[in-house]
């Protein structure tokens, strides 16, 4: 809806529309509804698609050793918890030396 150019006589710009005409006066569609694609035709009797040749089997994985893997673990693990144990003490250091700053 655009905004009026000229002064409203006697308040028509608000009244309501003519319920009986089309409030967007579109004219009829001319052509008929679409109808949709063409049918397609049926393949050959005997049509096949292409074959692939079959790759060959995968190759079996190696042996896993479980004992050198457990080992690698725990001083794995033995590593993270010490890298913990020095991150948590300076942290613990620089914590107290706030305090005590702030203290004293």
């Amino acid at each position: 809806m655009s905004s009026p150019t000229r002064p409203p006589d006697d308040d028509s710009y608000w009244q309501r529309p003519d319920p009986s005409t089309d409030p967007l006066d579109r004219p009829e569609p001319e052509t008929p509804p679409y109808p949709g694609p063409p049918r397609a035709e049926p393949p050959p009797a005997d049509w096949r698609p292409p074959t692939i040749a079959h790759p060959p089997p995968p190759r079996t994985l190696p042996p896993q050793d479980m004992d050198a893997l457990d080992e690698a673990e725990g001083s794995a693990r033995t590593v993270t918890y010490g890298v913990g144990l020095v991150v948590g003490a300076i942290a613990l250091v620089v914590v107290c030396l706030l305090c005590a700053r702030v203290v004293f």
